[in-house]
């Protein structure tokens, strides 16, 4: 993807180069095609981000009556293709996977195969493009990674500290306690900010300052248990290839403009990061 931007002088590092990333890697786990690409993740994006006009012009109308009902028509047609030639992506694994002996309904195979492209699709994306941000805004911690590749791993996490994909999950507790001198009952809901947990004053020294050498730990993927996220490893892999490649082919790539936000109360993410690139040549 970065190679396509030979000859130009600016990109939206959003819609050039980490959406088609990051749904080329999904896509090619779940055996979707290439040239499908780009529609999964209109209807991936419509999805999470049913407030913003852009993605879901119409709210949640856009939702019910066009992108849910494209996307189970897309799943189905795939579940159908691989019922009749299972191949090793997996899709093929959903479609004829076993339970206790027994095979996944419909429903069940349309709301994995979701689950996957939805979390393939946006993560690392986002993740990515906050951290870019956050280099360019910051020389002297680009200069860092620049002078020693070694730091970008933490800079990885420390992007994942900062700035986490999704700004909020709900859970249910299992058992009267108490969290920070507020009592919680069995089966009331509980909301985990991730945005807040990352920024924790008692746990980081300058929680809001972007420092690639802190290596911290964090809660993005879930802070274990049996909600831990499935891409984990994954997700740590492309964001290491993103920023590694990005800094090596354009070290004195710029801001170009004001980057814009999802509008959206659930994912954290950036819709435009414009840049001008600057690459090497040039330099010289």
């Amino acid at each position: 993807m970065l190679g396509r931007l030979a000859g130009r002088d600016r990109c939206d590092l959003v819609s050039d180069v980490a959406q088609p990333v990051v749904s080329r890697v999904i896509g090619s786990f779940m055996g979707v095609p290439p040239e499908d690409d780009a529609d999964w993740a209109r209807l991936m994006n419509a999805a999470l981000a049913v407030g913003d006009p852009d993605m879901s012009p119409r709210g949640v109308e856009t939702l019910l009556q066009d992108s849910i009902p494209e996307l189970f028509e897309r799943c189905r047609w795939l579940i159908a293709e691989r019922r009749e030639r299972p191949t090793d992506d997996l899709t093929s694994l959903l479609v004829h996977a076993e339970v206790e002996g027994e095979r996944l309904d419909e429903q069940e195979i349309v709301m994995g195969f979701f689950l996957l492209m939805a979390a393939g699709n946006d993560s690392t994306k986002a993740t990515y493009c906050s951290g870019m941000r956050a280099l360019l805004e910051q020389p002297a911690q680009r200069r860092l990674l620049l002078q020693h590749p070694s730091l970008i791993p933490s800079a990885v996490e420390e992007s994942l500290r900062m700035f986490p994909a999704f700004a909020h999950f709900a859970r249910t507790a299992t058992r009267d306690t108490e969290l920070g001198g507020q009592s919680i009952r069995r089966g009331e809901k509980v909301v985990m900010w991730y945005a807040s947990s990352g920024r924790e004053e008692d746990r980081y020294a300058e929680p809001d300052r972007f420092d690639v050498r802190r290596n911290p730990e964090h809660q993005a993927f879930g802070a274990g248990g049996r909600h831990f996220c499935l891409g984990t490893a994954l997700a740590r892999l492309e964001l290491r290839v993103l920023f590694e490649e990005t800094l090596a082919r354009y070290p004195r790539m710029e801001l170009a403009g004001v980057p814009t936000w999802v509008v959206s109360t659930f994912v954290n993410q950036l819709k435009s990061l414009p840049v001008r690139l600057a690459p090497v040549s040039a330099a010289r």
